[in-house]
């Protein structure tokens, strides 16, 4: 897959994110939402989640969203802004507050996991193609969407839905699932996914998501599913990823993940798929791709909150930033072998260097 795009057209960047993005409320301890005595804000949006990831390694990204007249849409501008993202397409509703939600300290899949979302009736569920900065869409060379938004509103449906509808020159659309039940009023929303993301060049979907939504299991039956993408990328949990050019008749390109010292694993997935762009912008062989989505992955992974921080600069020492370009080159350059004994945690003072001289130390 060869990414084109606008070039240095006025206002082109290489990833446009659309999506809503949400202040997150971050417990300060365990226990039960009703127990949590008090919590720390943050930011949370899968689109912008990537976009944030990819202008921390170095692209240009923009976000394209709404938000309310309020506060906390001041607070959301403001710190996706700090990663080096362009908001200045993002638009202000008087009428609508910004979405927000609070979750536990338990990773999702938990039994003691909750999640309560304020978000129905957001300025983002009022996205349409009408009131979307649609110049800003195409200046891109990737548009990057979730299956998140068209879940939110019958208007923000229907934007996806010409976002990924094959037009000649539009920039290379990524679509990641995100297949969120309890998102959908409509019991046919499953369905409208699967027509969305057969819509798009770069699909991402998790194996557990295709299974729950679509009832498909293995790659065979999700290529025959989607055979429109030309790049199919299977996410099969702590086990790795599989991607599958559409040209390919075989089983595609497999990458083990690295071991993880997990500290939560909410946002791993925005994070994969920023990973993944990021070495596709470049140009990287799918081997080095899928490695590059795993160890953004692993930012993710060691960090408590939705999104990792911003990597520190290459010379302020401390511990590595997997998500680090630099760093990750030389990780995902890694034989096969010194791939597979790899380890990420945090905590960890370490630098690149050295983590590269323990993998490949038998």
């Amino acid at each position: 897959m060869t990414v084109s795009g606008p070039g240095k057209a006025p206002g082109a960047v290489d990833v446009v994110a659309l999506g809503e993005s949400m202040v997150t409320f971050l417990p300060t301890g365990p226990g039960r939402l009703a127990d949590v005595p008090s919590f720390v804000r943050g930011i949370g949006g899968a689109e912008s989640n990537v976009a944030c990831t990819l202008a921390a390694a170095g692209h240009s990204a923009r976000w394209v969203g709404r938000v309310g007249a309020d506060g906390f849409g001041d607070h959301l501008l403001g710190a996706i802004a700090a990663y080096g993202v362009d908001v200045s397409a993002v638009r202000r509703d008087p009428a609508r507050p910004t979405g927000v939600y609070f979750r536990t300290a338990g990773d999702r899949g938990t039994r003691g996991h909750e999640v309560a979302y304020y978000r129905a009736g957001s300025a983002a569920s009022a996205m349409t193609a009408d009131n979307v900065d649609r110049d800003a869409l195409r200046t891109a060379r990737i548009l990057h969407l979730s299956g998140i938004t068209p879940a939110l509103s019958r208007g923000c449906l229907d934007l996806v839905r010409e976002l990924t509808a094959r037009r000649p020159g539009r920039p290379l659309v990524s679509f990641d699932v995100n297949h969120r039940p309890g998102l959908w009023r409509d019991p046919g929303g499953a369905r409208v996914l699967l027509d969305l993301a057969r819509g798009a060049d770069l699909v991402l979907v998790g194996e557990d998501e295709a299974r729950e939504a679509w009832g498909l299991h293995g790659l065979h039956a999700l290529r025959a599913a989607l055979p429109e993408p030309e790049l199919l990328v299977v996410k099969h949990g702590a086990a790795g990823a599989t991607a599958h050019h559409r040209t390919d008749a075989g089983t595609g390109t497999f990458v083990p993940a690295p071991a993880v010292e997990v500290v939560a694993a909410v946002g791993a997935g925005d994070a994969f798929a920023a990973g993944f762009l990021s070495a596709t912008l470049r140009g990287l062989p799918l081997r080095d791709r899928l490695r590059h989505g795993h160890l953004t992955a692993a930012a993710a992974l060691i960090s408590p909150g939705d999104l990792p921080a911003p990597p520190p600069a290459p010379d302020a020492g401390g511990a590595a930033h997997p998500a680090r370009t630099g760093h990750a080159d030389r990780l995902a350059a890694l034989d096969d072998a010194a791939w597979g004994r790899l380890r990420l945690g945090p905590g960890r003072t370490r630098t690149a260097e050295r983590a590269e001289k323990e993998a490949r130390t038998p």
